[in-house]
């Protein structure tokens, strides 16, 4: 059994690019990363369903704080798609309700694409964790009902073509926030006429992370503390597309201690990552409308600034 010191929790800041296994939730795979790091605190940026893997950004201490720019994020997703079988959750964890004939090639699947790219609307899922009157959809689904659902929009930016083996089509999606994959599937079937339900998923990408720079199970198990240590990005990472502002040491004490400041040339409305003399991240700020930058997200324990005169 592993030492009891060895588990004690530990401040460790920073984000785990993690590969999730086949099978696991999001939440065990979050529980194991914690453990394996002994983090304090861990949060992942959107969850991906047991029987899919791939990109999971696992967030750990102060970058937890900002875990909210990823969940908006672009996604990339490889996904399988089993043709004319649906099931009851548009999933290979549902159980089969229809079958039928496919008479399907690339030439037809093509010519249904242009359907689902864009600008479109989708009804979400009964097997969700979107939520009705504080309940989740599921447990409705877990019980045999149906609610009504509102379309909501979402954006695909493409969907490529890249195999289809008889019965199995292979799409590689690439979307905005809150895309149902298996939704997407679903349609996709339903426009050639023979059904279909998301067969396997593996998430390629999360904003500007991509799976080639993250880690599997086993690596991280076989690993020593060290090296996961080593395997950390910065928590500046998840702001890689907000515009920086680096202030000085008056300015960067007032700021770090929840002060607005006056800079000036700011837009009222805008976002920006605040960084402290030296390049340590002192947190997220918005410009309010008197036309100073207002905390928002704050690092705790940020570098020391001496107090000036």
């Amino acid at each position: 059994m592993m030492p009891e010191v060895a588990r004690r929790r530990r401040r460790i800041d920073g984000v785990l690019l993690f590969d999730k296994p086949i099978g696991w939730s999001s939440n065990a795979a979050l529980q194991k990363v914690k453990w394996l790091l002994r983090a304090e605190k861990a949060g992942h940026t959107g969850t991906l369903d047991p029987f899919a893997s791939g990109l999971l950004p696992i967030c750990l201490g102060e970058a937890t704080k900002f875990s909210q720019f990823l969940l908006n994020a672009d996604k990339v997703y490889l996904a399988e798609i089993q043709l004319g079988v649906r099931t009851t959750t548009a999933d290979p964890e549902g159980e089969v309700i229809e079958r039928c004939p496919v008479r399907v090639d690339r030439l037809a699947v093509e010519s249904v694409l242009p359907e689902f790219t864009g600008d479109i609307l989708q009804v979400p899922p009964m097997h969700s964790a979107l939520k009705r009157e504080g309940r989740p959809l599921y447990e409705y689904a877990r019980r045999g009902e149906t609610v009504e659902r509102v379309a909501r929009p979402v954006v695909v930016h493409r969907i490529d073509f890249l195999a289809l083996e008889k019965d199995r089509l292979t799409l590689r999606v690439h979307s905005g926030k809150g895309l149902y994959v298996r939704t997407l599937a679903e349609d996709i079937g339903m426009a050639l006429g023979c059904g279909a339900y998301l067969s396997a998923l593996r998430r390629e990408a999360v904003g500007p992370f991509r799976l080639e720079n993250g880690v599997d199970l086993p690596t991280l198990e076989a690993a020593i503390e060290a090296e996961r240590e080593a395997l950390l990005w910065p928590a500046e990472c998840l702001l890689g597309e907000l515009p920086r502002l680096d202030l000085d040491v008056d300015s960067a004490w007032q700021f770090s201690h929840g002060q607005p400041i006056w800079c000036s040339g700011l837009q009222v409305g805008v976002v920006m990552a605040v960084h402290a003399p030296d390049g340590a991240l002192l947190g997220v700020a918005e410009v309010n409308d008197e036309g100073k930058l207002a905390p928002r997200r704050l690092v705790m324990a940020a570098p020391a600034l001496q107090e000036t005169a």
